[in-house]
């Protein structure tokens, strides 16, 4: 009796154990799903509170330059100021609010490399997110499957076969992202258009003699700090989420070598083009820290992209002036159908939330006026949004904050900063992905500077796209430099002279900003009656005399060196006034550049060719010059600004730039 008693006293025993030891896998089941980046067991015991987790480096293909980056932030006390939190609330689209400066002269002529703010990489945030409606909640039904599912298709198109792949693409190594999720109908696949190649373009209309030659940057030395600064850092490797496993020090080595061979030499237009293809066949994002409903939009709207149906005759869209004029019809239509955008309501005027819509820092003002009118793109329930924009105006920032002869941007980085942290403190969203569905429209000179380290993640649309001073192709924009006349008037005498009345080969006037203008008037200035270089030019016209405007509406090449930094509105005024632009600037990424194919209505002409430049616009065929000058024309509709935003035109423009970077950030594998 007393056996049998101890036999099955054991078998209780076993049983209950084996019971317990269920209900704690359970358990930690349970906890790891609700806590995917932690470790269960100190999820469920540890006390610490949440870091904001940044992103250690890009890894691209090819030449493109990796940048080692921690974002780890320290969110300040806040005492009431911000508005309040209520997400679901109206925005404030007052477009009262606009401010005009007067004062468009540029910027103190130093490098945007200096005075770059280095920051704690060990601080953590001190305030939790106490409203629970912004924790990471379980991914719903898409509210943009309806329309990819009736995206008019082709009789001859399986759809099957393409369902498929979609699932196959759209399935994540880690299992954030659920193939089957994915919308089961795809569209047409006519063809297979190349995503970066110029389509229908003449061989001859490449931009004459682009070269390349060897020049020393200031940004090597600001890239070295940032490696060394990488190297020494080790609290934040555990919780930073890294690609395909690799390890932050073969980032750092990966960093080395590229930046080499991007920052030592000139990268010409065709180089950006092959960096702009390595860019989207090579993975250098972030990684979600948990999934969403809208990733699955993105990845959709990427699928349609890469197989875009071939279109002919567009009255919109003239084919030569575009890599591939299919694949951005195709992009532009899906994004007028599916982005919307947050814009955050945080940030004190008047760096935040006033925008600048006079002078040549313009575009950024009218941006963000044009965005906040917007009833279509912006979104009041941040879960639905694809793309969070960060409301502040470089311009204001500049002339807000920065101390007059001080030479330091520390406090304007660090301004930018604090705002984050309150960001970070107050939302999820800036950290389920480190800040990569971000983005910043900012125009100023300096603005690469100040935001290359604690907004590296983020897509930046800037004015001073300079590939030798942090712009990633393929993640950053080039945001168009417009000289805004009047805000009242935004196209006020735009237009030119036919190409029958423009007698003037070639003209420049300007100050001599920079290094490269003098070197121009040098070799230009009153040396030739068909070269009209000069430096300024009088506010006010003497009789007889033609001005500013009327020289770029008479002149068949306008001349757009660099000034201080590789951007200008002469690029955008060119246009404006219907004149083939001839870029000098060596490593300038123009406007919109992963959409228009440039050197088919502009001339670009490396900076040590100079002396030469008149045989160079004279080697061009008067029937060459004749189909520019009509391609000039025919894209000017993408460089307009209207007191209300129509189809295709800058702003439009710009929103595709940043929202065709976020599509081709997905992962589809």
């Amino acid at each position: 009796m007393g056996h049998d008693f101890r036999s099955l006293f054991q078998v209780e025993t076993r049983r209950l154990v084996w019971v317990i030891s269920m209900v704690f896998a359970v358990v930690l089941v349970v906890q790891y799903i609700e806590f995917p980046h932690r470790g269960a067991i100190s999820s469920i015991f540890s006390a610490r509170k949440p870091k904001v987790i940044g992103y250690n480096g890009f890894n691209s293909s090819g030449t493109d330059i990796a940048y080692k980056v921690d974002n780890v932030t320290k969110i300040p006390e806040q005492k009431g100021t911000g508005p309040n939190d209520d997400i679901e609330s109206e925005m404030d689209g007052d477009l009262d609010d606009s401010h005009e400066l007067d004062n468009d002269a540029d910027p103190e002529d130093e490098s945007p490399s200096k005075d770059i703010i280095e920051h704690s990489q060990n601080s953590t945030v001190e305030k939790t997110i106490t409203n629970n409606a912004l924790a990471p909640q379980k991914r719903t039904e898409s509210e943009y499957s309806s329309f990819l599912n009736n995206v008019p298709t082709d009789n001859n198109t399986t759809i099957g076969s393409i369902s498929e792949k979609s699932a196959s693409l759209a399935a994540d190594k880690n299992g954030s992202l659920d193939a089957a999720s994915l919308s089961p109908a795809l569209p047409p696949i006519l063809s297979s258009p190349n995503l970066n190649t110029p389509s229908n373009v003449n061989k001859q209309s490449q931009s004459h003699m682009i070269s390349a030659h060897l020049n020393t940057s200031s940004a090597d030395k600001a890239i070295d700090n940032i490696i060394s600064s990488g190297e020494k850092s080790g609290g934040l490797q555990s919780d930073t989420v890294l690609s395909e496993n690799r390890s932050s020090r073969t980032n750092i080595s990966v960093l080395k070598e590229r930046s080499k061979s991007t920052t030592a030499a000139v990268v010409s237009i065709s180089e950006m083009n092959d960096l702009l293809l390595q860019s989207h066949a090579s993975s250098f994002l972030v990684k979600p820290r948990w999934s969403s409903a809208v990733d699955r939009d993105l990845l959709d709207a990427k699928l349609h992209i890469e197989n875009a149906p071939a279109i002919e005759n567009d009255p919109w869209l003239y084919a030569p002036l575009y890599r591939n004029v299919s694949v951005f019809k195709r992009s532009y239509e899906l994004m007028e159908h599916m982005l919307k955008v947050y814009i955050y309501k945080e940030g004190e005027k008047p760096i935040f939330h006033q925008p600048v819509l006079k002078g040549i820092y313009a575009s950024e003002g009218w941006f963000m006026k044009m965005l906040k009118a917007n009833k279509q793109f912006v979104a009041k329930n941040p879960r639905k949004a694809h793309l969070f924009y960060l409301p502040f105006s470089s311009r204001m920032l500049e002339e807000t904050l920065y101390v007059p002869n001080s030479h330091s941007r520390k406090n304007l980085v660090q301004h930018l900063k604090d705002y984050l942290d309150m960001i970070a403190g107050r939302y999820s969203f800036w950290n389920r992905t480190s800040g990569a569905d971000h983005f910043l429209v900012a125009c100023h000179d300096w603005a690469p500077a100040e935001t290359k380290k604690i907004m590296a993640n983020c897509i930046r649309a800037l004015c001073n796209a300079d590939t030798k001073e942090g712009f990633i192709l393929g993640k950053d924009a080039s945001l168009p430099e417009t000289y805004v006349r009047s805000a009242q008037h935004p196209l006020r005498e735009v237009g030119g002279k036919p190409p029958s009345k423009r007698q003037i080969l070639a003209f420049f006037a300007g100050n001599m900003h920079g290094y490269l203008r003098p070197i121009l008037l040098q070799h230009w200035e009153n040396k030739d009656p068909d070269m009209k270089i000069f430096g300024p030019l009088a506010s006010k016209v003497k009789k007889g005399q033609m001005s500013y405007v009327q020289y770029m509406k008479s002149s068949k090449y306008c001349i757009c060196p660099k000034g201080y930094e590789v951007n200008s509105p002469r690029v955008v005024e060119a246009i404006f006034y219907e004149c083939v632009p001839v870029i000098i600037s060596d490593n300038f990424v123009p406007p919109f550049f992963e959409t228009l194919n440039w050197e088919s209505f502009a001339i670009f002409v490396p900076e040590k060719d100079i002396p030469n430049l008149k045989n160079i616009l004279l080697s061009i065929p008067r029937k060459r010059y004749l189909e520019m000058q009509g391609r000039v024309k025919k894209v000017q509709h993408h460089f307009l600004w209207h007191s209300k935003a129509e189809r295709y035109d800058i702003f439009h423009m710009i929103l595709h730039s940043i929202w065709f970077s976020r599509v081709f950030q997905m992962r589809s594998r």
